[in-house]
């Protein structure tokens, strides 16, 4: 069977076409700039890669382009559309309708157009999307994967804000969490990489990126995470702020003498690394100025490792203890100064970090612990398209249960 795997942004789509009998990535590729000037597609196929320049004008016509590639006569990997099984989409918000993945019909869509304003900015281009695909590939079965689904086990005491209830109760304004498909799919890696059972472990995983989030896992389930309501809570980011004072945003609003939609755009827009360092929201470019001795973008990346390391100490603290701690994404599975930064002087916990080890490990597996560690540090490389893949295969199979939940796996 093979699967084909979306995630449709504003002005992108990225796919995956993995062949599930042994999970090979057949071609890959991303089309960008949808609707404006410059709009191409990089497909990828093995070892090859391919720029195609052409006007892109929605997302139906980039669709249209990806599935055109992937038959093609010299570039394709299938001969006909049809050889795709199922396809899996990414989608950011099911609020609190959805703990699994779910088939895509009617009542979901009318869900997730539902949840448009609890995710305005992801929602309505993975919509656009799926319907896109709809049209395309008429007949073929299609999931939907939910970021937010993982995380449909966090407590009530963890998940409700300290204000009116009634807010809970009319705008269901609570913790909903992101990332969960990446923060699942390491953590049963890693599991796996200690020969022990996912349920029988308590896991701290941290998805480290230019949107970054920490989530506690407990016996194989989610009981905390540092994004919110919004994915503007918690880490510095690459531009968002994170976890600060809520009265800022109202100070600034009076005394900047600015609308709501110029504080939205300073918090999630020019805040978190680029804020601080005033450099970049990338940290390549900011350890680099911080090596010249510019003296925000060292604290640019203090701040980021300091904050990191509170969150883990917090979990450590909810769930009694900690047996793993995963580092991944673009930051995580590739920086060893942050992940240094963040792992010094936690002995207490039972946490040392091989230095020698940290250093090596970049974009790829590896233990960056000693042996005589009482928690197991590692570097786990995220692959949410071939969990989403996963998960569409599964339901696919198993038709008749039209709902399921990550703890199933």
């Amino acid at each position: 069977m093979k699967i084909l795997v979306i995630n449709s942004g504003s002005s992108s789509i990225k796919f995956q076409l993995i062949n599930m009998e042994n999970l090979e990535v057949l071609a890959k590729g991303l089309v960008e700039r949808i609707g404006i000037s410059g709009s191409k597609l990089n497909y990828y196929r093995k070892a090859e890669k391919k720029v195609i320049e052409q006007p892109i004008k929605d997302h139906k016509e980039g669709i249209n382009l990806i599935i055109s590639y992937l038959t093609d006569l010299n570039e394709g990997v299938i001969k006909d559309k049809n050889e795709i099984s199922a396809v899996g989409h990414r989608v950011v918000h099911a609020g609190e309708k959805y703990s699994g993945t779910v088939v895509l019909n009617e009542d979901v869509m009318n869900a997730l157009k539902a949840c448009i304003p609890l995710a305005p900015l992801h929602n309505p281009p993975n919509i656009i999307g799926i319907e896109a695909a709809m049209n395309i590939l008429p007949g073929i079965p299609m999931t939907g994967i939910f970021d937010t689904a993982f995380h449909h086990t966090i407590p009530e005491k963890a998940y409700i804000y300290a204000i009116p209830y009634k807010y809970y109760e009319k705008y269901r304004i609570r913790r909903y969490g992101f990332h969960g498909t990446s923060h699942f799919y390491v953590a049963k890696e890693g599991a796996k990489k200690l020969g022990k059972d996912l349920k029988e472990l308590k896991i701290i995983s941290c998805h480290l990126g230019n949107g970054s989030s920490i989530t506690a896992i407990k016996n194989g389930e989610s009981v905390d995470t540092s994004m919110g309501f919004t994915p503007l809570e918690g880490l510095v980011m690459g531009t968002r702020c994170g976890d600060i004072d809520p009265s800022i945003p109202m100070f600034l609003q009076k005394n900047e003498e600015i609308d709501y939609n110029e504080v939205d755009r300073i918090l999630n827009k020019m805040s978190g690394l680029q804020g601080i360092s005033e450099v970049s929201s990338d940290i390549r470019d900011i350890e680099k100025r911080a090596e010249d001795g510019d003296h925000q973008a060292h604290l640019a990346i203090e701040i980021l490792a300091y904050r990191i390391k509170k969150y883990i100490g917090s979990y450590i603290a909810a769930m009694n203890g900690v047996d793993l701690i995963v580092f991944t994404a673009g930051i995580g599975e590739n920086d060893c100064l942050v992940r240094k930064m963040v792992l010094e002087d936690m002995e207490f916990f039972g946490i040392h970090l091989d230095s020698i080890a940290n250093d090596k490990v970049v974009r790829k597996y590896g233990v960056i612990s000693t042996p005589d560690s009482n928690v197991t540090v590692m570097v786990i490389p995220t692959n949410e398209e071939l969990e989403i893949a996963k998960q569409t295969l599964k339901l696919v199979l198993n038709k008749e249960k039209q709902d399921f939940g990550f703890s199933s796996y």
